[in-house]
Order: structure tokens, then C-alpha cells, then sequence
């Protein structure tokens, strides 16, 4: 009885008029969305509580869409509800918005944002702040959908716009290509599988989200066990089905590569990264070089390459790993790094040469090279295998911190608003001298 009332409840959202309600779930805070505005009359306002969802998530574009071309988010303030500040029975990790909506064309077309807030003191010290303003043209243009970034301050929407001077992932600005995809299917490709092997020597294990970490390629827990030769032949038909289809980032690979089976991504070390998440963890945006003959569940997606090289690799996997990069990426995420979240994250694009970018590469290729299954890789990189010890990794990180703020054209300050807006709570005074120390040695190379 239960499941047949959700599916006719769920029946009548989708046939109500509520663009973008197949996107996804079928909530009910997109069908409100919707009634909001509809009974706005022409030149009125409405101010709403939402969850940051209507604000970022793909199914509520339409409506976030309609917004901006019919009227205006005149102010959209964040709150986190750290510790159930707000709402008692709302998890205290999810941010929600008070949202004030113009219905009506205006002119010049804006957006007015501040926050998160992550208690009712940050709240009422900083809720009568000048908000971060931007026109809406430039808005639209910073990710998929028009969603909304957490800028908790005028200082903190400067820094986000000079990380947004540079090209996204997926530009065609970038003398590389890298496009993400998920290997296996957690749920339905189970069945391809061994849960409870008899012996770990000879299957390869099957990497979930939690199964690595920044710089650190095997935390030690598995999704489960796979044969190689069983899911070799599964993974190589599917290369080969999927390369047919335009949409798919299979379809830009030469066909040679794609009918060579020893050609296959599980073969060899490549960049995942974790698809669950949470802007309020440690880091938010984790990703590493995994090691070759292990496979993927899509809670850790990872990159091929249609264009691109191993000191390539090297150097977007150090700014993913970088402080620079998850401080932007905690201005969008809520719980999940989707596709349509990472693609439109700015990637400095230096020429190949520049003395920066090959200092990244080679921080980035000396953390991620901890073993001989490496060798290859890091012989292409330039770089020695397992060449970093316990008591320089510290050092290096922050170099490469220093590194990537450089490449990203920030200046001191900025740098120190970014550690100091990172975490809440976060004791990163010594983190930030290391990374200072770095930035000013390493300046007269930007």
C-alpha cells in the first residue's frame, strides 16, 4: 500500500506544472519552487525558506532559469545548520537559503548572495554585510544549471572571481583533455562481483569513494573483489559498446585503442575521485592516482584521456589536490562531487613549460609515486618512485599550496582569507606559514 501511494504521489508531480520535477528525485521543494513563483504577481515579492538544493541541484535549473530571465534573486542568504541551529530536525551539515525573489524584468540583472552562517552570533554579526553582487550574464556563466556558490563575504566573492578568470576542466583552452566516468555501477553490477573471496591474492580489489584519499592511493577499505580476467571482458565490451554512442567519452578515443584490451584505464594508475563528499568535512574535493589493477565503483569516478600525457596527469591531480581548488569547490558543493559540479571548477592553464606548472608536476608525481606499480608513470612524469618520506610530505603539500595559489594569479592576502575560511574551527595558522614561506620563494616564477 505504502509503495503504491508514493508512486501516485509521485505520478501527480510529474504531471503538474513543474518543469525539471523528472530531473532526479520528484521532491516536493520543486514543485513549491514552482508554486512560489507562480503566485507572484507581476512587480511583487516573495521571501522563502529552501533547501540549498533549489539553489544548486540539476532538477531545479528550470526554475532557477525562469528566475533570472523573468525577475531576480534580489537576496539569497546562506545558513549552515551546524549543530541544529535552525531547524531541530534537519541535518546539521545542510546548508539552507532565505531566499527574497522579484518577480519582473529589472535592469541592470543581478544576484545578491552572502553566506553560509554557521551559527545565530556569525548570523547577526554578519547578515547586514554588504552582499556579493554579480550580473547575472557573468552569473550564468560559472556553472551548469546557474546554481548558487557559498561567498560568505565582499572579500570572499573578489577571491572566487580571480579563480574564475581561468578555464574550466573541460575547455578546450587546456592542451589536455579529461573527461570522467564511472567504471562499474555499486548496486547493479554487483552481480560481476566477489564479496567474500576465499583469498585476496589473486582478485583485484573494487575501489569505493573511501577506498583512497589525498595522497594516499589504498585506505584499505574495499567495495569488494573482482576476477581479472572476468571483469576485464566485462569492462572491454562495454568500452566497445559505449565507443559507438556519440555521447560517450569512449567515443573520442582512437578505435585502436579502444579494441585493445590491454589498453584498458583499470591497467594502469589514474586520477578517481571521491563522488560522495561534504563541504563540511576536512576536505571536500578528494581525489588520487590509484594504482593500476584495481577497479572503480561510480562512487569513485575517474579520468580518460582523449588528450593528454602523464605530466598532465600529474599536474591536475596536484591542483585537485590543492587547498586553492577545495576552497572553490566548498563554494559549491553540498553532499555530492557530480559531473556537472567538477566540469565548470577553473583549471590554471599555463604553457607546459612554465617553471610553476613543472614544480607542480613534480610535487604532484613524487606524492602520488609511493610504489614501483608507479615506475612507468613516474618515469614519464620525470619524477623517482617512492621518493617522499613521512617527514617532507608536510613540506611538499604546502609547496605545492604555494604553488597552485601562484598559478591561480592570488595574492597574499588572498591566500590567507582562503586558509582562514577553509574549516570552520580549523587551526591552520602553521599550515598557512608553510604554505607563505613557499609563496614568496616561489614568486619570482609567476
Amino acid at each position: 500500500a505504502y509503495v503504491g501511494r508514493a508512486q501516485a504521489y509521485r505520478r501527480v508531480l510529474l504531471a503538474g506544472p513543474y518543469p525539471g520535477m523528472g530531473r532526479g528525485d520528484p521532491d516536493v521543494y520543486k514543485a513549491f519552487c514552482w508554486r512560489f513563483w507562480q503566485l507572484i504577481r507581476e512587480g511583487g515579492h516573495i521571501g522563502v525558506v529552501l533547501p540549498r538544493s533549489a539553489l544548486a541541484a540539476s532538477g531545479s535549473v528550470p526554475w532557477r532559469e525562469t528566475v533570472l530571465g523573468e525577475g531576480e534573486f534580489a537576496d539569497v542568504t546562506m545558513l549552515l545548520n551546524n549543530r541544529q541551529w535552525i531547524f531541530e530536525d534537519v541535518h546539521p551539515q545542510y546548508t539552507i537559503g532565505l531566499i527574497s525573489i522579484r518577480k519582473g524584468r529589472v535592469d541592470p540583472a543581478e544576484v545578491r548572495l552572502i553566506g553560509p552562517f554557521n551559527s545565530q552570533d556569525a548570523y547577526d554579526a554578519g547578515a547586514q554585510r554588504p552582499r556579493v553582487v554579480f550580473p547575472v550574464s557573468e552569473f550564468r556563466s560559472w556553472s551548469s544549471g546557474a546554481a548558487f556558490p557559498l561567498l560568505p563575504s565582499a572579500e570572499s566573492g573578489e577571491v572566487f572571481l580571480k579563480l574564475r578568470r581561468h578555464p574550466r576542466l573541460d575547455a578546450d583552452e587546456h592542451p589536455w583533455r579529461a573527461r570522467a566516468v564511472a567504471e562499474l555501477h555499486a548496486t547493479n553490477d554487483k552481480h560481476h562481483m566477489i564479496l567474500d573471496p576465499p583469498s585476496t591474492d589473486g582478485p583485484w580489489p573494487v575501489y569505493k569513494g573511501a577506498s583512497f584519499d589525498i595522497w594516499n592511493h589504498d585506505t584499505g577499505e574495499y567495495y569488494a573483489w573482482a576476477d581479472p580476467d572476468y571483469i576485464c571482458d566485462v569492462l572491454q565490451q562495454r568500452r566497445q559498446n559505449q565507443a559507438r554512442l556519440a555521447r560517450s567519452v569512449f567515443s573520442e578515443l582512437p578505435a585502436i585503442v579502444i579494441s585493445d584490451r590491454r589498453t584498458l584505464p583499470c591497467r594502469f594508475p589514474r586520477i578517481a575521485f571521491r563522488d560522495v563528499t561534504n563541504r563540511t568535512n576536512a576536505r571536500t574535493l578528494i581525489a588520487a592516482l590509484v594504482p593500476p589493477d584495481v577497479v572503480l565503483t561510480n562512487k569513485g569516478p575517474y579520468f580518460i584521456w582523449p588528450r593528454g600525457d602523464a605530466r598532465d596527469q600529474a599536474f591536475l591531480l596536484g591542483v585537485m589536490c590543492s587547498i586553492p581548488l577545495d576552497w572553490y569547490a566548498r563554494r559549491w558543493v553540498e553532499l555530492n562531487m557530480n559531473f556537472h559540479v567538477l566540469y565548470p571548477f577553473p583549471i590554471p592553464a599555463p604553457s607546459k613549460d612554465a617553471p610553476l606548472r613543472r614544480r607542480v608536476e613534480e610535487i604532484s608525481g613524487r606524492l602520488a609515486a609511493v610504489d614501483d606499480r608507479y615506475a612507468e608513470w613516474a618515469a614519464a612524469v620525470g619524477v623517482p618512485v617512492a621518493s617522499v618520506t613521512e617527514d617532507e610530505k608536510d613540506d611538499l603539500i604546502a609547496e605545492l599550496d604555494a604553488a597552485v595559489s601562484l598559478l591561480y594569479g592570488l595574492d597574499e592576502p588572498d591566500v590567507q582569507l582562503i586558509f582562514e575560511t577553509f574549516h570552520v574551527g580549523w587551526d591552520y595558522a602553521r599550515c598557512l606559514e608553510a604554505v607563505l614561506k613557499h609563496y614568496r620563494r616561489l614568486s619570482s616564477l609567476a
